[in-house]
């Protein structure tokens, strides 16, 4: 059957090229933002059209979608310049870059079985001409089964669509009909017989409106693998890596992550200024539910102060805002930048719950709340520097999500991980997660020593902090309250 590219274009796509990282949602996710780009090839026998299937085989587990933006290249490219690399681009769709996690240990590196399996690439329906569209003002969104579980605008690129052309061109050749993916933004995850994939480009930019349609793919129940060849094999981090929750090898887990609600930011305070780390305070915010506590990894969104022609071409529609809503996964907190502005709200009701749902662990913000009430009836914690009703127009421009920001005084990048209690809220450094939760453990238990013997008469001079003298009671005092005397 022949490949779509060649059926709605005439053109015999020769190679099939893909990008590793190219979204910093999708770099933060992965807990590694790459400063070149990387890639790898797939087949063309694996491109397929609009409302078709992909098989699952019998005995897999982790068949996982990515939604992405296609360019065909439309005119011969060799050695060509960062700046004249859109002008070889013929013709921009969407893509679903499928992979079989469970053979990515085959072939470490090159990805040929675990992505080039026949239907792993279906690209379509439309074809829109490039020469019609601004590469920095498309966005890609995907659904499955009707959710909406992928967006990302192609104004954030760490590597524009021109720059990847130059860069491939380099040494190869691109010829006409040749499709590069681009990358897939964060909320990449796993389906399994019996959903539904669908994968929509769509220009954003101010103009003349174009969208490729949903490309429609179904999973199916396949039938197993051949016995010989390498078998398929899994583990915890294949699986992290799958379902999008992969953090850096030297990074804190989730449950790492979830124990830094057991201890008091104050003390994890304590620990970080013991460490040199001063400023990690995001200051003037406070919550909205008294008692609310969290603790979990950085998406980031960004707002500009006002001005009236900025507004009208990104605040209006599905503006930054809405769309670091609809993407923030489990387990993320949403800290928005809004320079300290008390009289505007930067998020209300809706949103706040939009954010619940997608399983985020907390909103930070050191603007304004809206709907303060409702807001603080939602299971999420929201740690806000003002209530007020206005709308975030009167004060601000949604700009641009998943990059370093300024929050209450202090630079939050994503994948930070961000804690917040009835004290306020705080920045670590991932890779010191580990051990100053280590040690705020400590530090609480030593307190919990030291308010008994307070609590008993005892003066505090060597007692707080523990001195020399104080250690022996307290090592027996720990080794009764672990259970350990006989």
């Amino acid at each position: 059957m022949p490949d779509p590219v060649s059926t709605a274009l005439g053109l015999r796509p020769g190679k099939v090229i893909a990008v590793h990282l190219n979204y910093p949602s999708r770099a933060a996710q992965r807990g590694r933002t790459p400063r070149h780009g990387s890639y790898f090839l797939k087949a063309p026998s694996s491109l397929a059209a609009d409302g078709g299937e992909v098989a699952r085989p019998e005995g897999t587990e982790l068949l996982a979608f990515e939604g992405e933006v296609a360019l065909v290249i439309g005119t011969r490219a060799r050695a060509v310049s960062p700046e004249d690399g859109w002008s070889h681009v013929g013709w921009v769709s969407a893509a679903n870059d499928l992979g079989l996690y469970d053979l990515r240990h085959a072939d470490a590196g090159s990805n040929l079985r675990a992505k080039s399996g026949d239907g792993f690439t279906p690209i379509g329906p439309n074809f829109l001409p490039a020469a019609d569209l601004d590469p920095a003002g498309l966005r890609v969104r995907t659904w499955v089964n009707g959710e909406l579980v992928q967006s990302d605008t192609t104004d954030t690129l760490l590597f524009p669509f021109g720059q990847l052309v130059a860069d491939l061109s380099r040494l190869s050749t691109l010829e006409p009909g040749d499709v590069i993916l681009t990358g897939t933004p964060a909320g990449a995850s796993v389906v399994e017989p019996g959903d539904l994939v669908e994968v929509e480009v769509d220009n954003i930019a101010p103009g003349r409106p174009a969208s490729t349609g949903r490309l429609r793919t179904t999973v199916v129940a396949g039938p197993p693998l051949a016995g010989w060849g390498a078998a398929p094999k899994v583990d915890d981090g294949l699986r992290a890596a799958a379902f999008g929750t992969e953090v850096p090898e030297d990074g804190p887990g989730d449950a790492t992550i979830q124990r830094l609600t057991t201890v008091a930011v104050a003390t994890l305070s304590a620990q970080l200024r013991s460490r040199g780390l001063n400023n990690v305070h995001v200051e003037g915010v406070r919550a909205a539910r008294a008692g609310a506590r969290f603790a979990g990894r950085a998406k980031t969104l960004r707002y500009l102060p006002l001005r009236e022609d900025l507004f009208r071409e990104r605040g209006g529609g599905y503006n930054a805002q809405k769309r670091a809503m609809d993407s923030v996964g489990p387990g993320e907190v949403l800290v928005i930048e809004a320079r300290g502005v008390p009289d505007s709200g930067t998020v209300g009701d809706i949103l706040a719950l939009r954010a619940q749902v997608r399983g985020a662990v907390g909103i930070v913000t050191d603007g304004g709340l809206r709907d303060s009430q409702v807001v603080a009836g939602l299971d999420i914690p929201v740690f806000h520097g003002a209530t007020h009703p206005a709308v975030l127009g009167r004060r601000h421009v949604p700009w641009e999500s998943d990059v370093a920001i300024g929050c209450g005084g202090t630079t939050v990048c994503p994948g930070d991980v961000v804690v917040g209690d009835d004290d306020g809220v705080l920045v670590i450094p991932p890779s010191l997660v580990e051990e100053v939760l280590a040690a705020a453990i400590e530090q609480e238990r030593q307190e919990e020593f030291i308010t008994e013997q307070v609590r008993a008469g005892e003066g505090i001079d060597g007692l707080y902090p523990l001195g020399p003298d104080w250690q022996p009671a307290y090592r027996e005092w720990l080794r009764k309250r672990n259970g350990d005397d006989q």
